[in-house]
């Protein structure tokens, strides 16, 4: 079976969608599949083309992976035509590229963005292949619900007759959620659904992980961020929390990445003195297991409530047996709260995430046992080598 992976987002880029697809193609290596992941240049999350990439077409070899990379428009700006210009450029010059690939058996598209869709069907019927359109985030109702675009208006609206045109002409349509799924399969049925979930690596994040250099602390309680500093993040709670924590002089707040919103966020703590929140440069996904292991606490935040959005973040930091403060609504406080792994907050409520704080820097019984909740739940639901595994042998089956 011959599977190209079409996406916007691939490593050496950081993030969830990278690292997730990633560990796909390795799964569909590891089971004899042929497999070549078609992709941007990588420029994410800082907005600026990688040293040693650029043009408009490139080949390589990643870890064993064949690699086709075509042109992007690189966008770090919120702006609205800096978005559809680093989207569409894309869409374009990877149907394009993507013309030039031998036959295929399968063509996997990750959305969002979900204007690639249009490219992703198109290049199907050019390789002779079936779709899959893979779900990661529910577009639009996470834009209307992060306030980009209007519920009603004519973005939203359009958006709407494209999301059911990719749903209707796949082959099958997969999430990273049951709530996306379920969610599809009530407003599109019938649809052939996959709920492909999220998960994390147990033998990469785990316990023994831990490396205390890696955030460079003497002593006390340290509390950390690793991630994009984006509109979705909501971030400036955590720095809006710190201001209620500054009592707390052994509580150190570590911020670790890099997006758009960080020179915000560096001004907001600047001005409301918050002198526990530290700064850090984003590190490459092979140190993140010791970043996050070294923790004591660790922060999962989300702006508002998305629908069917579960942070990979979170998977990351119960494998390393760290509890969680999950800011967020849905899916993913249902998981904490049935595992244990953590204590849940509703997003915007900076008081009730800095005592969640206060709780957890305080009692080390409690970020022992919830961390190890955590960590039991990983094993048993979200290994992701079987989520993987399994996935490829449904393809197997049913291609």
């Amino acid at each position: 079976m011959t599977v190209v992976i079409h996406t916007q987002y691939f490593t050496p880029e950081t993030g969830a969608s990278q690292v997730r697809l990633l560990h796909l193609a390795k799964g569909l290596l590891r089971a004899g599949h042929n497999v070549r992941v078609l992709t941007g240049m990588p420029n994410y999350p800082a907005g600026r083309i990688y040293p040693g990439y650029g043009g408009f077409y490139r080949r390589e070899k990643v870890q064993g992976i064949d690699v086709t990379r075509s042109f992007i428009y690189p966008n770090r700006r919120f702006s609205f035509a800096g978005r559809l210009a680093n989207y569409f450029s894309f869409m374009v010059s990877s149907l394009v590229v993507g013309l030039s690939l031998s036959r295929a058996d399968i063509v996997i598209t990750d959305s969002p963005p979900l204007f690639l869709g249009i490219s992703g069907y198109l290049l199907s019927r050019a390789l002779g292949a079936k779709w899959v359109f893979n779900v990661a985030d529910l577009w639009p109702e996470s834009a209307v619900e992060m306030g980009v675009i209007k519920r009603g208006g004519l973005v939203h609206r359009l958006a709407e007759r494209l999301e059911g045109l990719c749903y209707r002409k796949a082959w099958l349509v997969t999430g990273q959620s049951s709530t996306i799924v379920e969610t599809i399969k009530d407003r599109f049925a019938p649809r052939r659904t996959y709920h492909l979930s999220n998960g994390v690596d147990p033998a990469a994040f785990r316990p023994a992980a831990a490396d205390n250099a890696s955030l460079a602390r003497a002593s006390g309680v340290t509390v950390v961020y690793a991630g994009l500093h984006g509109m979705a993040q909501g971030l400036e709670q955590i720095v809006e929390a710190a201001v209620l924590l500054r009592d707390l002089d052994q509580l150190k707040l570590e911020l670790i990445g890099d997006g758009p919103s960080k020179p915000q966020l560096v001004a907001l703590a600047r001005t409301k003195q918050a002198d526990n929140v530290r700064f850090r440069d984003p590190i490459p996904h092979s140190s993140m297991p010791g970043t996050i292991a070294s923790a004591d606490i660790c922060i999962v935040p989300l702006a508002a409530h998305i629908t069917g959005a579960v942070p990979s973040k979170l998977y990351e930091a119960m494998a390393c047996a760290r509890p969680v403060v999950l800011v967020a609504t849905g899916e993913a406080a249902d998981i904490v709260n049935r595992t244990n792994a953590g204590i849940v907050v509703s997003p915007g409520d900076v008081q009730g995430l800095a005592e969640a704080i206060r709780y957890l820097s305080t009692n080390v019984e409690a970020r022992k046992m919830m961390g190890m909740s955590g960590r039991r739940a990983v094993l048993a639901e979200f290994n992701r080598t079987r989520i993987v595994d399994d996935f490829v042998s449904y393809l197997s089956r049913n291609s």
